[in-house]
């Protein structure tokens, strides 16, 4: 049976959360809101750009949400187009991507970017290739919504049972739950371990290489 692990982007492949809170605050700033603090946008990150803003202001209209949506894109392209976007990989996520490749794993993506953010996030870093399914929000409903999951595992050729998903969001443990994947928290990114038992993560992993012990002992095993 095919085995597939899905990763969340966004805090968990790479460190995104400088350039996320940049272009939320030309974003809001532009529209007259307030600027949240750190702490709250990164309680949104993982979702589609609308449920973020959702989340965020939920007193204001879909059109105030949809509107600041697209706001926010503009500013992340200046961004990007001004040398600006900063998405570094964690430490050690290369090496996990390496290790599950050599034990014959296929990788996905299941993130709330673009199709276009996305891609030059993976080619910045050279791993566009690496990944036999990229589901995006351009294609599907937002995280926890299973149907990027489900996506990726068609696409794969692979079973519920045999995927995992690794996200740093209760966001994408539930995601892993609805479709009948196992969940892994990846501790190294935005929402706190306990929210990510409590979504549904089977454990968390302090460390990428630590998912390699926790898919022995949870997954394996």
């Amino acid at each position: 049976m095919k085995r597939l692990a899905i990763f969340d982007c966004d805090g968990t492949l790479v460190d995104s959360d400088a350039t996320i809170y940049a272009a939320l605050k030309a974003s809001m700033e532009q529209n007259g809101f307030a600027v949240p603090p750190p702490r709250l946008s990164r309680r949104v990150v993982g979702l589609s750009l609308a449920e973020a803003m959702a989340a965020l202001l939920p007193d204001a209209t879909r059109e105030t949400h949809l509107r600041l949506a697209e706001d926010y894109k503009r500013a992340f392209m200046s961004l990007r187009a001004a040398g600006q976007v900063e998405e570094p990989l964690f430490d050690g996520i290369l090496e996990l991507l390496d290790a599950l490749e050599a034990d014959g794993w296929l990788l996905a993506v299941a993130t709330g970017k673009s199709d276009r953010g996305l891609r030059h996030c993976l080619d910045q870093h050279g791993l566009h290739a690496r990944f036999v399914s990229l589901q995006t929000a351009d294609r599907h409903p937002s995280k926890p919504h299973p149907s990027m999951a489900e996506q990726a595992i068609a696409d794969a050729g692979a079973a519920p049972q045999s995927t995992i998903v690794v996200g740093d969001t209760s966001f994408d443990m539930a995601m892993a739950v609805a479709a009948g994947a196992t969940g892994i928290g990846a501790g190294w990114g935005y929402h706190e371990a306990e929210e990510l038992i409590e979504a549904g993560a089977i454990a968390v992993a302090g460390r990428p290489l630590d998912v390699l012990d926790l898919i022995g002992s949870h997954v394996d095993g």
